[in-house]
């Protein structure tokens, strides 16, 4: 068991420093002169090449892309993710109070995709070829056919606009964030469901399975106690592939709602070709996203004994 987390652990950092590598070669190849761009953000009209040289000096824009490499991952050992090279703030002190937003958003979008995604795909499950297994199917399309910035709107026309129930822009209250997350955890809900229906069914369909049934038990324990844990397995492995996909999609919601999240900064770096900032976003997204495929890696452990036999051997 130790050594299967330690191997996890050794590829999280892996993947980690492929995904600032990448980051940094995208920003490099990217069009446009980015001392350029910094000075003009700096000096305005008063511009000039003596300012660009400058500032291409003083950011060790200068340097090649490897050498800038192994100075910003020398920083970043140290706990250092730089200055932003447009507010001249520290990035981590930008970072912080927008990955605490987006932390927040996710941890609802995702609370909302398991709750309706699980309950939809039971319920869609345990009555095949019904009305209700249709609707929840149809359902299930939409939501993963809509995309989150038009649902988005959508959502804000209706429950803002036109009813006037909920807040369409901002963070503050409980209220704000109701939107947000359920336009962003719909589509993870959606095919959550589509993946739980397809894999309580395969379970339902089990030797075992008719065994409980043939011993008398009823019909609510051989799913809830025989039959969902060993489907639950791969609606797990669904949940975690999807966490990059969902702070993919933040950054397209925090855009349309105003939300104050890592997704949001990201953007707004992108346009000032703020590299540095980029770097510590892409970062930041990168562990996150492996963090949780390591903790969905471990939780396979308790939801399916014969995979812990197996990893400690």
């Amino acid at each position: 068991m130790v050594g299967y987390i330690a191997r996890r652990i050794l590829l999280m950092f892996l993947v980690i420093i492929g995904a600032t590598v990448l980051a940094f070669a995208v920003m490099d190849f990217a069009p446009g002169d980015t001392a350029e761009l910094i000075a003009y953000a700096r000096y305005g009209e008063e511009l000039s090449p003596a300012h660009i040289e400058r500032v291409r000096q003083t950011e060790g824009l200068d340097a090649s892309l490897p050498v800038r490499y192994g100075r910003w991952l020398a920083h970043v050992a140290r706990g250092d993710l730089g200055q932003s090279l447009t507010t001249r703030e520290s990035v981590a002190s930008e970072i912080l109070p927008r990955l605490a937003a987006t932390a927040q958003l996710a941890a609802a979008s995702i609370l909302i995709a398991l709750l309706i995604g699980i309950c939809a795909g039971i319920i869609s499950a345990t009555r095949q070829d019904t009305i209700v297994d249709a609707i929840s199917r149809l359902g299930a399309m939409l939501g993963v056919c809509i995309p989150n910035f038009w649902l988005g709107l959508l959502l804000i026309l209706l429950f803002s606009l036109t009813l006037g129930w909920l807040p369409s822009f901002g963070k503050g209250t409980f209220s704000h964030l109701i939107l947000p997350a359920l336009t962003l955890g719909t589509g993870m809900a959606a095919l959550l469901s589509r993946i739980m229906r397809s894999s309580l069914v395969e379970v339902l369909g089990q030797d075992y399975i008719r065994t409980a049934r043939a011993k008398g038990l009823s019909e609510r324990t051989v799913i809830y106690k025989h039959a969902l844990m060993n489907a639950l397995i791969p609606a797990v492995t669904v949940a975690g592939l999807q966490f990059g996909r969902l702070l993919e999609g933040a950054v397209i919601v925090e855009s349309v709602f105003g939300w104050p999240g890592l997704g949001r900064l990201l953007v707004e770096s992108i346009f000032a070709r703020d590299f540095v900032t980029i770097q510590g976003c892409m970062l930041v997204i990168a562990a996150a996203v492996v963090v949780v495929n390591l903790l969905v890696d471990i939780s396979y452990v308790w939801l399916d004994p014969r995979i812990r036999c197996e990893s400690s051997k």
